[in-house]
């Protein structure tokens, strides 16, 4: 294979998120010891003592649970034995507890008065759009934004910054997740996955060593529903990394490890990755990822997990990724 054709594949990866300016906070979170889920398949961790006390069955409006993480909180909240409203634009199987709603924000059906949760899984900018004016009442709000609101500098971050601002400002709960996988339908480490599947190779420029966070999305929603009744967790949000910082080779690597047969990564002279990225920019097949982009994968993008730990009881696994987890 050509090293045209190697590194387009790397480039083309890397224009779908991966590479965030770095946090405008400190690093802490370094010092604290993570309460790590080891294993995908162990038992639910334990989670702070219980605060607000929900009837039962509870009732929750849940608004993006088709998606890669509402998905995942959907499944515990009906574990869990909530009834669920979801609206979705789509046609949907029904199931036992779970009420699909038909319509989007634009276009929503009657809702009902008063849930004991609400919870937003998709867009945070349509949410919080929708709970300035909806009318519903509501026991809990939790929300989920992006830490890339918090650490990039744009117009469109600094809106979604805001839009934030306001939901913390009526006591929801906004939960900033870093990296997250473990669906097999993120943009970011799957889409590594598929072209390193295809070709049996990726390629990076040699001294990607920023360090990353990425967080299995089964660990989001047990977060997710612990905020749902920790005491004291309202109005105001919390960042939710990954249980371990790896360097973005390192995380790379692992990725291509657990693929069968596994990938290899192949690692080029930063001269010869831009000057490549600069031909395929010039040749039409690859917009931005420019010097400034490149930086960042040398650059550590790491938030602190402490706050959430202490209020919310979130314990991530540490990032190894198992045969089949971006399938």
């Amino acid at each position: 294979m050509s090293l045209v054709l190697q590194g387009e594949a790397a480039l083309r990866t890397a224009i779908g998120g991966f590479y965030q300016r770095p946090p405008l906070l400190p690093v802490p979170w370094l010092a604290y010891p993570l309460p790590m889920h080891p294993d995908p398949g162990s038992p639910p961790r334990p989670r702070p003592g219980a605060g607000r006390v929900l009837p039962a069955p509870a009732r929750a409006l849940l608004f993006g649970a088709s998606g890669q993480v509402g998905s995942a909180v959907l499944e515990r909240l009906l574990e869990a034995g909530w009834e669920v409203d979801a609206p979705s634009r789509e046609q949907r199987a029904p199931r036992r507890g779970l009420n699909w709603l038909r319509g989007g924000f634009d276009a929503l059906p009657e809702l009902a008065g008063r849930y004991d949760a609400v919870l937003s899984c998709g867009p945070l900018d349509l949410f919080a759009r929708w709970h300035a004016g909806c009318g519903v009442e509501a026991g809990r709000v939790v929300a989920f934004g992006s830490t890339s609101a918090t650490a990039k500098r744009g117009s469109a971050d600094a809106a979604e910054r805001e839009l934030a601002a306001r939901l913390v400002r009526a006591e929801a709960i906004v939960l900033r997740p870093t990296l997250v996988y473990g669906a097999g339908r993120d943009r970011s480490l799957s889409r590594i996955a598929a072209m390193a599947r295809g070709r049996g190779v990726f390629v990076l420029p040699r001294g990607a060593t920023g360090l990353r966070q990425p967080v299995h999305v089964d660990d989001l929603a047990a977060t997710a529903l612990a905020a749902l009744t920790a005491p004291g967790a309202g109005g105001r949000g919390y960042d939710l990394p990954g249980g371990e910082a790896l360097p973005y080779r390192e995380m790379v690597a692992r990725v291509l490890g657990s693929l069968r047969p596994p990938a290899r990564l192949v690692e080029v002279p930063r001269p010869v990755f831009s000057a490549l990225a600069a031909v395929l920019r010039a040749g039409g097949r690859l917009q931005g990822f420019g010097p400034a982009a490149q930086a960042r994968l040398r650059q550590d993008l790491v938030f602190d997990a402490g706050p959430a730990v202490a209020a919310l009881g979130h314990a991530p696994r540490p990032f190894r990724p198992a045969p089949g987890t971006f399938a």
